[in-house]
């Protein structure tokens, strides 16, 4: 099927939200979110049901594989002191070399190459950090840390004694009591400055209920940056570029799909950042899905074929953001905008905290999707 020409701008991706359809606290409990099911009713139409996240186990069938992220929210936000005696704030994105880091800064003008900053924290010493030089790509500052602090892993212990967790910009009414739940239930390697939001609706239980029914699990790791979250800028889609992502996907995932594939089961996709992780490995692989380990930078809008995703837990996300594009591209644009209008009507919550989508894979456009029987072999 062609593509509609629209489909190429960004204002086509645009909708209102009222303010107040923004989440500001999670559901309680976990599973107890809204879920809006979408199965296909032809090109144009589809069928909704309305459910809670714990109903979800029964639209999975025990043949089906869930694909999860595991990387774990880093306390990425640093309040630091300048020369002069001024306060500022540092966000961790992303480590360099020998303890440094590119991190956003706040205010940047009044943070200049040679200066030095003083990380302080309650009941902890100060650690003198100097700022080396501006990235141009973000316009961030690279930093340096001491440099036993060279990686994700290894600067978590100081994070955890003077760093918050980021939450997005839009949840307004912090909670420190949330925090815990800006956490997946199984998230176990640090190096996200965002979540990966569908699964913060699996809570133990349902995680429980859903090895009970013999439904497998497997997991990958993208490190989720707040270039995920941030509005697209460029008005013309056709040239865009978006940030590189840390991957990891192992061999032992690459098993489990063969065998979910051989008992005739889908690939089920838990979050955005899933889908991306497994088809950048697949790209990576030439179009075979391999083992990976790196970085990629893929773009996923409509016209994009995917070669191992078949299905699809998602959050309603932010107007004119990549994760709006690579929705459509699973389902169609006007389609998911129409789903949208449906979820406003029906007063969905919307972003991080907000409630979820199931993209069924009779939801699932058939020209979306390539080399559904031989990928991974």
């Amino acid at each position: 099927m062609a593509l509609d020409p629209r489909d190429a701008y960004l204002s086509s991706y645009d909708y209102y939200l009222e303010p107040s359809f923004i989440a500001q606290t999670p559901a309680e409990p976990r599973h107890n979110a809204r879920l809006m099911i979408v199965n296909r009713v032809d090109r144009h139409l589809v069928d909704t049901r309305h459910i809670k996240i714990w109903e979800w186990q029964d639209e999975i069938s025990p043949d089906d594989l869930l694909i999860l992220n595991d990387t774990k929210v880093l306390k990425a936000r640093l309040r630091v002191r300048r020369e002069g005696g001024g306060l500022g704030e540092i966000l961790l994105l992303e480590p360099r070399q020998d303890g440094k880091w590119l991190c956003l800064a706040r205010p940047a003008k009044r943070m200049r190459p040679g200066d030095n900053l003083w990380l302080e924290g309650l009941e902890q010493k100060s650690i003198c950090l100097q700022v080396l030089g501006t990235d141009t790509h973000t316009g961030g500052r690279i930093i340096q840390f001491p440099c036993v602090y060279s990686n994700r892993e290894n600067i978590e212990s100081l994070l955890e004694c003077y760093g918050e967790v980021p939450l997005p910009p839009y949840i307004q009414n912090f909670d420190a009591n949330n925090i815990e739940r800006y956490q997946t239930r199984y998230a176990a390697k640090p190096g996200a400055v965002a979540a990966p939001t569908a699964g913060l609706h699996l809570s133990d239980e349902l995680l429980e209920a859903l090895t009970q029914k013999g439904i497998n699990f497997a997991y990958v790791t993208l490190h989720v940056g707040l270039g995920t979250f941030r509005p697209l800028e460029k008005e013309d889609l056709n040239d865009l570029e978006l940030h590189k992502e840390w991957v990891e996907v192992k061999q032992d995932v690459i098993k489990a799909i063969d065998a979910c594939k051989l008992r005739g089961g889908k690939v089920i996709a838990v979050g955005t950042t899933s889908v991306r992780a497994l088809e950048g490995a697949f790209i990576a692989g030439g179009g075979t899905l391999k083992p990976f380990l790196g970085e990629v930078n893929l773009v996923i809008k409509p016209g994009y074929k995917f070669g191992v995703v078949q299905a699809l837990l998602t959050n309603f996300h932010l107007p004119k953001s990549s994760l709006l594009l690579l929705v459509s591209a699973l389902i169609g644009r006007e389609r998911l905008l129409a789903l949208y209008r449906e979820a406003i009507r029906r007063q969905y919550r919307f972003f991080s905290y907000g409630d979820a989508m199931w993209i069924s894979p009779e939801a699932v456009l058939p020209e979306a999707v390539i080399g559904r029987e031989d990928y991974g072999s």
